[in-house]
């Protein structure tokens, strides 16, 4: 065995940060290597977003994957989630000329972006590969995108809905949308419908959420989302539902509690300041 396979083995056991210094150069081997075993290069694809730099070479790696007709369906679903992360990192970043220094180049970006429109509208490619860009591509939200994401939420298909749900809470304009979904009654649609009022601070939806906060018969991936979209929806009420939870033995829940709380404290400072400047 040699050295990248030995590093493709720790790459799967090892925290990101802890990877090599050729961890993209062995994923992108992997990635654009058809006799290796699909399962192998899924994986790939999959540590690729979570690649600590990422740079232009991987990202194109990953889009000639996502662009493939003849690749797996699968892999090129994976590979498009990938690409969600680098995409929101760039557009968060911005191309300004020394304001900040993006992952990737303006040309990859752009390139990205056009690629994944292209294939999405495709109605030939497989629905799992269509759904999968739409929730990599709103990470840095464009026109289509508002379209896109209502024709999902209107489906028959819930498997189109839930990607609907999670579409919105990158893209405005899907209250209503919202408030509807965290009603439903499939698990994985009402959780990332929580998640989706949580990131636009959704008032109506504050009474749903600190229910679910409240109730001890709430699954515990619902409360986690339900905790975090309590902190931002009413910062000031935050504390009165969540601290009876900051306590919990559940680790993972005490530290969302705690997260919650920081940003809850952070979103009544800023409110403050506001405040303060206006008067």
């Amino acid at each position: 065995m040699d050295k990248r396979e030995l590093t493709f083995d720790a790459l799967k056991v090892l925290p990101p940060w802890e990877w090599p210094a050729h961890a993209a150069e062995t994923l992108i081997g992997i990635l654009q290597d058809p006799k290796r075993p699909t399962a192998d290069r899924i994986t790939a694809a999959e540590l690729a977003g979570q690649l600590p730099n990422k740079e232009d070479e991987i990202s194109l790696a990953l889009l000639n994957v996502v662009a493939g007709e003849n690749e797996p369906a699968e892999l090129r679903a994976m590979a498009a989630i990938s690409l969600g992360p680098v995409l929101e990192e760039a557009d968060s970043e911005g191309f300004d000329e020394g304001l900040s220094e993006p992952p990737i180049t303006r040309e990859t970006f752009d390139q990205i972006k056009q690629t994944l429109r292209r294939v999405y509208s495709d109605q030939n490619a497989p629905q799992e590969v269509r759904r999968r860009i739409l929730e990599a591509s709103v990470r840095a939200p464009e026109d289509w995108h508002t379209e896109a994401i209502r024709a999902a939420a209107f489906s028959v298909d819930e498997d189109w809905k839930l990607t609907a749900a999670f579409c919105m809470r990158w893209v405005r304009g899907f209250d209503q949308q919202i408030l509807m979904m965290i009603e439903s009654k499939n698990p994985l649609i009402h959780r990332e419908a929580v998640m989706a009022a949580g990131s636009w601070e959704l008032d109506a939806a504050w009474p749903h959420v600190a229910a679910l906060v409240e109730s001890p018969k709430t699954e515990k991936q619902l409360l986690l989302a339900a905790i975090g979209a309590a902190g931002s929806i009413r910062p000031y009420e935050a504390h009165d539902v969540l601290d009876r939870l900051a306590h919990s033995r559940d680790t993972e829940i005490a530290e969302a509690v705690e997260e919650a709380l920081m940003m809850a404290d952070l979103g009544n400072e800023e409110e403050e300041e506001e405040e303060e400047e206006e008067s």
